[in-house]
């Protein structure tokens, strides 16, 4: 069988910043750090941090007084913020810097009088976040339904920012739908849309173009890894999203002659390969590495990790 592998897949920069932060912070001060909310969405990384010594809490109240804390890539709102600020918590902000980018890019417009529109999925952490990091009321929007039944007038002077694990493609129509529906609306340029969703998303749709069946290796809260089943359903391939070579059901492979391997943003590279020996153990494999986008962005780390 003929197993290709999407090119880019897995960790992207903010993923591996955020690992490494915790990883360092265990280091640097040894155990136990506590992590505000799951540093990145995938089991295999936070039970791997946990046997490290990092202690994973969804509230800071759980986090005992100055305790060193993590704030995940996802972002926080500024109230957690200032709670940590009240208790005197020693915080690293593991906050991936694309994610910063749109809660300033949401500050700036709102400054300037504009009413704040978020593309994004309710009850995501980052679109959590990034609400509780605006200044003031932010209408969040997660189609084109939701943007028709928008009770803003057709003046209003809008603007709009999307949630960063949401691709070019995934929030054309909606922008288009907010365009054809206010006279004066402003948005950041398409180039500021997380490159990492976009790259993945474009590699599945490459990879799709050559296999049978496409396999999915991301969390089922990973709302990257989701996107990117979707994709591959959406062009007409079966395909599936597993957390690691156990969940492999040998009837998706019955009539395959071609398998595509491809992993969240926030799936490691260890899980592509136990579902490669997953499939090894089913039978013969040739395993080949697409063509595609090479990434080479590395995001610095906070600086009280990197001085001394």
């Amino acid at each position: 069988m003929k197993v290709y592998l999407a090119q880019p897949r897995g960790f992207c920069a903010g993923v591996v910043r955020a690992i490494e932060i915790v990883e360092r912070a265990l280091e640097k001060y040894g155990p136990p750090v506590y992590v505000r909310h799951e540093i990145v969405h995938n089991k295999y990384v936070v039970e791997s941090l946990k046997n490290k010594g990092a202690i994973f809490v969804e509230d800071l109240s759980e986090v005992p007084p100055l305790s060193v804390t993590v704030f995940s890539a996802h972002g926080v709102a500024r109230s957690v913020e200032e709670e940590a600020a009240v208790r005197g918590l020693p915080v690293l902000n593991a906050t991936c810097p694309l994610v910063t980018k749109v809660h300033n890019q949401g500050k700036r417009y709102m400054s300037k009088g504009r009413a704040l529109v978020l593309i994004g999925h309710a009850g995501h952490p980052e679109v959590e976040g990034t609400m509780g990091q605006v200044p003031g009321p932010v209408t969040l929007v997660q189609n084109v339904d939701d943007v028709a039944a928008l009770t803003l007038p057709a003046d209003t002077p809008v603007a709009y920012i999307t949630q960063t694990t949401l691709s070019v493609d995934d929030t054309k129509d909606i922008i288009s739908a907010l365009q054809a529906r206010f006279t004066d609306i402003q948005g950041p340029d398409i180039r500021d849309i997380c490159y990492a969703t976009q790259n993945r998303q474009s590699a599945v749709r490459d990879l799709s173009k050559l296999v049978d069946v496409i396999l999915v290796v991301g969390a089922t809260n990973s709302s990257n890894s989701n996107r990117l089943r979707e994709i591959g359903t959406e062009v007409g391939v079966a395909s599936y999203l597993i957390a690691d070579g156990s969940e492999l059901n040998p009837e998706w492979l019955k009539d395959a002659k071609a398998v595509g391997i491809t992993a969240g943003a926030s799936a490691p590279e260890v899980l592509v390969d136990d579902v490669i020996e997953a499939l090894r153990r089913i039978g013969p494999v040739k395993v080949s590495v697409l063509p595609g986008r090479e990434e080479n962005i590395e995001f610095r780390l906070p600086a009280e990790l990197t001085a001394g």
